[in-house]
Order: structure tokens, then C-alpha cells, then sequence
């Protein structure tokens, strides 16, 4: 049995300061971090969520696009155009008025676009390479966030591993949107949650600054994701537990003198929400733009789901092989590995968790973390299951506790990393595991979590893991094998969700031959079922010189199509697009052909 005394001088600051030199081994991380992220930063298209960032942070605007009547691809692409003369101003009132997302990013994303060459239209590598800068930013501050916690500089070096090559953290940081800025503000939030939660675990007085500071943080983080308002949640979850478990052990007297202190954090973010939401938003703000993800409970899949896609989102956290590879064997073999190496993976976190509970200096941060983690998880299916909002379909919304993912795992690191020179202090594992050679060589085991990551990080920036929603790229060739003179693109329209995603073809076909002779109808559609699209669709057609090409995307509702023949062909399943062949020929020929007949 062996004591506390040794116990306790497990993966402490002395040891680390032997093997570890904090600062040059933190710029390399954050250099491999930031070539993941520029690497194909562009590759993959645009998609609607995207489009929204591109239009609003210009200052522009989705409405001057006509709806019911055909329009040329410039018309289309108009929002994306720089010259249009928006100011921060502009950003501010076509969010609040079209979109269902908070300003903050647009706003920094419009000043971040007047560093770079103006062209026609707006560039996608500047707007992506904010989200990426946000995304490398993370790489010190989750390093900061696990030396706070842990007072180690071993772990902290292996959380910015492992976010340096985490695929979530570089898909997230490859995409023109707000969620590596999220990302930044859990990380901050989360710094000022511990420390509140130290001083009132070990009966110490709050400072108010830090109150203060916590709160700005939160509003900001607010009105950069409304969805970081999860964080806040499971952060609260975690503080109402301590604090009962405090009054349990008699500490009532350090906890009347501080929750007066707390409530100026609480106070102060309470306000800012309450104000944004009824003093700022129109009172249908974003009604029309969520219905997505609203759940469905008609089927046992509908109600198992939320779970598996919660899943789905936790594990690429930290390692993803191309499942999404083009080359099925290549897929299935992924997908096999994966889980190979997830069920190697489980018993070491189940240990490394019960080595950091052994050490004094450690077991307060890897309890609220695991305990942060498990009322993260439960807000989401909470919200899935009890208010019907399923959030699960999203994995970027798990960005509100993302960070705290990291933080253990780069401590599971470390611990494998020490796991031969603690042989001796703490048995790793039971001994049925400690038999098996992959359990043997703590080095080893770290070696392959940082291999893993690594590969995992190659994934993403190869386009074989977390593919765009939407792959134009794909439909791209089988839109152009249209030999027609001109070429109608027609889909039902509901909000500027279809919008983009007719803009995310446009876009790759501006460079296009098809450029010139391709024109795309946005048919509005009221409701599901309704007819009136297909009515616009007639008119529209009767109006365009014959014979075209007409492309239904994603259109929605009844097809009647008397002059227009369907093409037999079998064209490709696309993710985002469901998409059909017509072939309207001139009238006077369908009339020729009836009468041959």
C-alpha cells in the first residue's frame, strides 16, 4: 500500500519542471495547431450557414434578392458583393432584422475584412482565417485554463495537444462562423467559474473584480453565441452542488459572505440577457429559422436519436479517421479502428480520473470538471427531451463545453506520459487490463493519443471527416454536363436558409462556362404541401425562351410539368441536395412529336 506521501508527489509542478520546458514546447504546438488550420482552408465550399456570415458582416443584406421570377447568378450573389458601402451599423440592423444570431462576431468580422484587398466579391479565405486566428488563440488559453486547475505544467502542455490537433477544434476553426470565438469565452468563463468554486470550497473571500470580469465575460459570450447560455447552466448545476454540499459540511458562515458576491456576477449577466432579449429583439425575432431542429418523437429512432448524435459530436472531439472517405473499405476500416481504439481509450480515462482523485492538488479540478462535463450533457437533453429543442443535431453546438473535454483528456495524457515512473505509486489498472501489452508502456499509450489526434487532424483538413452539411462541389460537374442554351435552377424557398443554399452552387459556378446561360428561381412556398410554388414554377417557364434545362433543387412541392420530360438518368445521391433532370423542349416540337404519335 503505498502512502500519501507518494501519492501526493504524483505529477507535481517540481517533477514537471524536469521534463518540461513550458514556453518553446507551447509555441510548437500552437504553430502545429495554426498549419492545420490554414491547410485547405478553402477547399471545401461555402454553405448556408457561411453565406449568412459572408452577407451580414459585409453589411448587406438578403432581401433586394427577387423571389418568384428568375434571376441571373450575379443577382444571386449580389449580398456577397463588397462594394455595397455597409457599416458596422448595417451589420447590426439586417442581423437583427433577418437573421436569429447575436452581432458580436459579425462586428469583429467587419473589421476584420477592411484589412484585406477589396474585391468583387467578398474573399473566403479572410473570412474563414478569422475563425481561424480565434482557433489558434485557443491552443495558449486552454494551456493557461489547465496550469489554473491543475498548477501543472505537464498537463497543460498536453491539453494544448491535444487542442492543437483535436479535429473538432479544426473543423470548427475552418468554418466562417462564431464558435472558435465561443470556444474562447467557455475558456475564460471557465477559469473564472474555478476560481469562484475555490474560494468557496476552501472558505476564502471572492473577489468582486473577478465577479465583475466573469460577468463581462458571459455577456459577451452571450452576444457572440446565444447557445453559450448552456454553459452558464452546467456551470451553475456544478456551483448549486458544492454549495449544498458546503452547508452539509457546516460552512455556512464562509458561504453567507460570498453568495452575496456571486450574485454581482449572476446580477449583472442575468441583466444583460434580459435587456438584449426584450429591449433589443423584435418579438418574433428567429421564429422562422429553427424549426430544424425541432424534435420528432413519432418513431423509437426519433426519440434514441438525440443520444447517439450526442455521441457522435463528444468522440471526433478527440479522434476521427475518414468514416466519411469516398472508398467504402477505406470507410469501414476507419470506423472499425475508431472503435477499437475507443474501447482502449475508456478504461484509461476511468484511470487517469481515479489517479488525479488520489492527489490533493488535483482532485477538486478533475471533480468539477467530469461533474461540468455530465451537467453540459444533461442541459442538451434536457432541452431535447423536455422542451423539444434538439440541439444534438448540431455537433458545433458542442462547443459550450468542448474546452472542458480537452482539459481532461490532455490530462490523461500526462498521466500515461508518467504512467511507468508511478508504476509503483498507483496501479494503473485491474489486473486483467494490466496483462494486455497495449496497457503497459505508459509513453507508449501517450505516443498513440498524440498519433491518433494527429491523424484525426489530417481527416479533417483532407475533406475525409466532418464534411460540409452541403456539397456543391459534387453537384458542380452534373450540373454542367447541360447542354441546353439556357438553364433554369428552381427550388422552393422559405427563408434565407434555401436562399444559401442555391448561393452555395452559384458560387462555384461563377467562374463557370454555365455562368452566362444559367438562371435560378427562388419559388416561394407558404407552408408544406401548398401549391403556390408550383404555380410560380409554371408561370416562370412560360415566360422563358424554349428549349432549357430546368434543375429542381430541393424543391418542395407538387411537380407539374405538362411541356417538360424528366431525365431517366440516375444521378448520384448528394448530401444537402436532392436534385432532378428536365428537359423542356420548344412547344411547337412537343406538338409536332404528339401529332407524329
Amino acid at each position: 500500500m503505498p502512502s500519501s506521501k507518494l501519492k501526493s508527489r504524483v505529477l507535481t509542478p517540481a517533477a514537471n519542471r524536469q521534463t518540461v520546458t513550458p514556453v518553446p514546447w507551447l509555441w510548437l504546438w500552437t504553430a502545429i495547431g495554426a498549419v492545420l488550420r490554414f491547410v485547405n482552408l478553402t477547399a471545401k465550399p461555402p454553405w448556408t450557414d457561411e453565406f449568412a456570415t459572408l452577407t451580414f458582416s459585409l453589411g448587406n443584406s438578403y432581401l433586394p434578392i427577387p423571389v418568384d421570377e428568375p434571376i441571373t447568378l450575379n443577382q444571386l450573389l449580389m449580398p456577397l458583393q463588397t462594394n455595397l458601402g455597409g457599416n458596422l451599423g448595417d451589420v447590426f440592423t439586417k442581423l437583427i432584422t433577418e437573421d436569429n444570431h447575436p452581432p458580436l462576431f459579425f462586428l469583429l468580422m467587419h473589421l476584420w475584412l477592411k484589412l484585406f484587398p477589396q474585391d468583387e466579391y467578398i474573399s473566403l479565405w479572410a473570412v474563414r482565417s478569422l475563425s481561424v486566428v480565434f482557433g489558434v488563440l485557443a491552443i495558449p488559453a486552454i494551456y493557461a485554463l489547465a496550469k489554473a486547475i491543475f498548477r501543472s505544467a505537464l498537463i497543460a502542455q498536453g491539453c494544448a495537444i491535444l487542442m492543437a490537433i483535436s479535429p473538432y477544434g479544426i473543423y470548427l476553426a475552418q468554418e466562417g462562423r462564431h464558435y472558435t470565438l465561443g470556444i474562447l469565452f467557455v475558456i475564460a468563463s471557465l477559469f473564472c467559474w474555478f476560481k469562484t468554486i475555490q474560494c468557496l470550497w476552501y472558505g476564502k473571500t471572492i473577489p468582486v473584480g473577478l465577479m465583475v470580469v466573469w460577468a463581462i465575460v458571459n455577456s459577451l459570450g452571450f452576444l457572440n453565441h446565444y447557445f453559450f447560455v448552456l454553459t452558464l447552466l452546467a456551470e451553475a448545476m456544478v456551483i448549486l452542488g458544492g454549495v449544498a454540499i458546503a452547508f452539509g459540511q457546516g460552512k455556512r458562515y464562509d458561504l453567507v459572505s460570498n453568495i452575496g458576491r456571486l450574485s454581482i456576477a449572476v446580477v449583472l449577466t442575468a441583466t444583460v440577457i434580459l435587456l438584449w432579449r426584450f429591449q433589443v429583439l423584435p418579438p418574433d425575432y428567429g421564429s422562422t429559422k429553427t424549426a430544424w431542429i425541432q424534435t420528432n418523437y413519432s418513431s423509437i429512432l426519433g426519440i434514441i436519436s438525440p443520444i447517439f448524435q450526442l455521441a457522435a459530436a463528444i468522440v471526433p472531439m478527440s479522434f476521427l479517421l475518414p468514416v466519411e472517405s469516398p472508398w467504402l473499405p477505406l470507410a469501414i476500416v476507419s470506423g472499425v479502428i475508431m472503435a477499437l481504439y475507443l474501447f482502449w481509450l475508456i478504461p484509461i480515462v476511468i484511470w487517469g480520473r481515479k489517479v488525479y482523485l488520489k492527489q490533493l492538488q488535483t482532485r477538486l479540478g478533475i471533480q468539477l470538471l467530469f461533474s461540468f462535463i455530465a451537467s453540459a450533457i444533461a442541459t442538451f437533453l434536457g432541452m431535447t427531451y423536455i422542451f423539444g429543442i434538439d440541439i444534438t443535431r448540431g455537433a458545433r453546438y458542442s462547443f459550450v463545453y468542448f474546452p472542458a473535454v480537452i482539459l481532461i483528456l490532455g490530462a490523461i495524457l500526462a498521466a500515461c506520459w508518467q504512467r511507468d515512473r508511478l508504476h509503483f505509486q498507483i496501479q494503473p489498472f485491474p489486473k486483467k487490463l494490466r496483462r494486455q501489452p497495449v496497457y503497459r508502456q505508459g509513453k507508449i499509450m501517450a505516443i498513440a493519443m498524440v498519433i491518433m489526434g494527429l491523424c484525426s487532424g489530417i481527416t479533417v483538413v483532407s475533406n475525409l471527416g466532418y464534411q460540409k452539411y452541403y456539397r456543391p462541389d459534387l453537384l458542380q460537374p452534373i450540373l454542367e454536363e447541360s447542354q441546353a442554351a439556357t438553364v433554369l435552377m428552381a427550388t422552393t424557398h422559405e427563408s434565407l436558409v434555401q436562399t444559401g443554399e442555391m448561393m452555395s452552387i452559384a458560387w462555384l459556378l461563377k467562374d463557370s462556362p454555365m455562368a452566362d446561360k444559367t438562371q435560378f428561381l427562388l419559388a416561394h412556398q407558404p407552408q408544406k404541401g401548398s401549391k403556390v410554388a408550383t404555380e410560380t414554377l409554371q408561370y416562370t417557364l412560360r415566360k422563358l425562351p424554349r428549349s432549357l434545362d430546368l434543375w429542381l433543387i430541393n424543391f418542395y412541392a407538387p411537380i407539374e410539368l405538362n411541356d417538360c420530360t424528366i431525365d431517366r438518368q440516375v444521378f448520384p445521391t448528394l448530401d444537402g441536395y436532392n436534385y432532378q433532370l428536365y428537359h423542356c423542349p420548344e412547344v411547337s416540337n412537343i406538338r409536332a412529336q404528339d401529332g407524329d404519335i
